[in-house]
């Protein structure tokens, strides 16, 4: 009898345990190329815990971000909406308004808000308001205060502030100066301290659901590394013989190959505080019921700002519509539900990580949502319906883009370039990943409707047009063109 009574109870311990509401870990990752990571390719950076992340869940190998640039993308992640419709359309910091554009370009970019607005329902308040305990640590970069994430849903703030980047007296080492995180000792190294903080939030609230929100400053300049972890990558890069080789996204140069010492450096202290977090959740028994996701705010950075990586064989980087600019990790874990090794090629995008944790975790939306739940796709219940994703940027970023709209349907992708000099670029990604073959003349009724379908779309989320610059100057420099600082072409040599 007492062997009986024990069975049941277990069993119904079981039960429990996997009917009971599943934890949430979100990994966001800034300025993170999709080929930054060892699971997608990289031989020179060292990635073992996001590695084994993607090993004991789903490799998404069409992930996208919702912008080139990193406030529009984060806006879509909180809220599950297109960035346009949330009025957030460039990273906030550079002018809003078209009157106080001051560079010699042939548009003038279109108006955007600097804050996410209180009206906008996110992950965060939807969870709270299903008995989640919430908590966001890092970067926010979606308004100043009195629009800091405590004041979006989450009850706990380390470090999200209106700031893009790690901008106080240590930059990436304490001291801060940052208003949401006291000073550590000397020597404490940000992203190890906010794994920290993660894991304390995950250890105090254990008895009941959570929903984490982990929202790097790293990878984003400055470029700034741990010294240990630097010494290993320039021991590293001369073992192997790597050298700097460079090309041109025109205006820009952009970079070949990934060598970059002091940026292999950032990257393993991103992934050594997702390890620290994973095994957090390991120590605790918790993995097996916990969603974790895994992806980065838009393209690597290489065509400006250090150039520290290259996105090969994805054209481009951050600021570009182009696929090394929009393309990105995309890794879901879910050891109760996701089975392990998983590899998806389904197109998936920032919108749709908010309605897939609605539904892992039985919460109903109070908004109109534009992305759609991957558990289908996770559980291995077949495809999703057919879509196209899009793209609207209508400005000028810092890393040598111009303004446009791009729209996936199938292997096919179209650029509509905002200014008139530009041909439209359509590409066949399944054959031309890279986008080196523009087929828009072979295939203009393609285009045609492609650009018809961007359009309908680009008016129901409202998306703003930019105007013609009347003060624009054809014979001055307009301000895209940039070269590296070690720049050795003959090019530069004659400039100089």
């Amino acid at each position: 009898m007492f062997r009986l009574i024990l069975l049941l109870s277990s069993f119904a311990m079981l039960h429990a345990s996997f009917s009971a509401q599943p934890n949430v870990v979100f990994f966001l990752v800034d300025d993170l190329g999709q080929r930054d990571l060892g699971c997608y390719g990289s031989t020179f950076y060292e990635t073992p815990n996001v590695d084994r992340l993607a090993k004991e869940g789903a490799l998404f190998t069409n992930g996208y971000a919702a912008c080139p640039v990193c406030s529009p993308s984060r806006a879509a992640v909180q809220t599950g909406r297109w960035p346009q419709r949330t009025g957030i359309t460039d990273y906030i910091g550079s002018p809003l308004k078209p009157e106080g554009w001051k560079r010699n370009t042939i548009l003038l970019p279109a108006p955007y808000s600097d804050r996410l607005a209180h009206e906008e329902v996110t992950i965060a308040e939807m969870l709270k308001g299903a008995g989640y305990a919430t908590f966001f640590a890092g970067k926010w970069h979606l308004g100043m205060e009195g629009w800091y994430p405590e004041d979006q849903g989450y009850e706990i703030n380390k470090g999200g502030i209106e700031r893009g980047g790690p901008y106080g007296p240590g930059k990436y080492f304490t001291p801060y100066g940052n208003p949401r995180l006291t000073d550590g000792p000397p020597g404490e190294h940000l992203p190890d301290r906010l794994a920290t903080e993660a894991c304390k939030f995950i250890d105090e609230n254990k008895a009941k659901p959570f929903f984490a929100f982990f929202s790097f400053y790293d990878v984003h300049t400055p470029l700034q590394a741990r010294p240990d972890l630097l010494a290993k990558y320039e021991a590293k890069r001369q073992k192997l013989g790597l050298e700097p080789k460079f090309g041109r996204e025109e205006p820009r140069d952009v970079r070949l190959v990934q060598e970059h010492a002091v940026y292999a450096a950032m990257v393993e202290a991103m992934d050594l505080a997702v390890g620290k977090v994973l095994a957090k959740l390991d120590e605790l028994g918790l993995a097996k019921n916990t969603l974790v996701i895994f992806t980065s705010d838009n393209g690597g950075l290489s065509t400006s700002e250090g150039w520290p990586t290259s996105n090969l064989p994805l054209r481009g980087g951050k600021g570009w519509l182009y696929e090394g600019g929009i393309r990105d990790a995309a890794i879901i874990r879910w050891p109760a539900m996701v089975k392990a090794g998983a590899v998806i090629d389904t197109p998936v995008c920032h919108v749709d990580y908010l309605p897939t944790i609605l539904a892992a975790t039985g919460t109903k939306s109070s908004t109109k949502l534009d992305g759609v739940s991957l558990l289908p796709l996770l559980k291995g219940e077949g495809d999703l319906p057919q879509r196209a994703l899009y793209w609207h940027y209508p400005h000028y970023g810092n890393q040598g883009g111009a303004p446009g709209a791009a729209i996936r349907r199938g292997d096919w992708k179209l650029i509509w370039w905002f200014e008139k000099l530009r041909e439209p670029e359509l590409y066949n990604l399944r054959d031309d990943l890279s986008e080196t073959k523009n087929l828009a003349k072979q295939e203009q009724q393609r285009v045609k409707e492609m650009l018809a379908e961007l359009r309908e779309w680009q008016k129901d989320v409202g998306a703003l047009i930019p105007q013609v610059n009347p003060a624009y100057d054809p014979e001055k420099p307009n301000g895209r063109e940039a070269r590296r600082p070690d720049d050795t072409s003959k090019a530069a040599k004659k400039k100089k």
